[in-house]
């Protein structure tokens, strides 16, 4: 969590894992389709270097939310409904102990601790949001906001 312009504070994402969210979310807008997505399709649509995008499909693979299919038309597809996947089950994936708060100083004193226990609080209520919110939750959003965009 790092201090924003308007007062409050904003969650750090790695680059790795929006775009991990970006292609979960890509593959769930097709998976009604049940057609694999090429690794080259999504990299142009949303501006990800495909190098990078093949290691994050990998690991998502090995973790069993996405599986692979081989061949001139194959690709990549979600191995799961996008409302059985959360947004916090992709960033864990991804990121994996990155969300922990550990203690800058090599002297614990009351205040430090106090503050690194609120600090691991504040963590574990953002993991606790992000893993009740399905990518299915998040594709009806974007269509709402499609649609918004089309009306202005």
């Amino acid at each position: 969590m790092w201090p924003s312009l308007h007062g409050g504070l904003v969650m750090h994402i790695s680059a790795k894992t929006e775009y991990a969210c970006v292609a979960i979310l890509e593959l769930a807008s097709r998976f009604s389709d049940n057609a694999p997505v090429r690794i080259k399709d999504i990299a142009e649509r949303h501006g990800i270097p495909n190098r990078f995008l093949v290691q994050i499909l990998l690991q998502l693979k090995g973790a069993g939310l996405v599986i692979s299919i081989r061949g001139a038309s194959g690709g990549y597809r979600l191995a799961h409904s996008p409302k059985d996947i959360s947004l916090g089950q992709v960033m864990a994936i991804v990121d994996g102990h990155a969300n922990e708060v550990f203690q800058n100083s090599e002297n614990s004193t009351p205040l430090s601790s106090v503050l690194l226990a609120t600090w691991n609080q504040m963590l574990s209520q953002q993991t606790s949001q992000l893993h009740k919110i399905s990518i299915a939750d998040l594709l009806e959003r974007s269509h709402g906001q499609s649609e918004a965009m089309y009306y202005i």
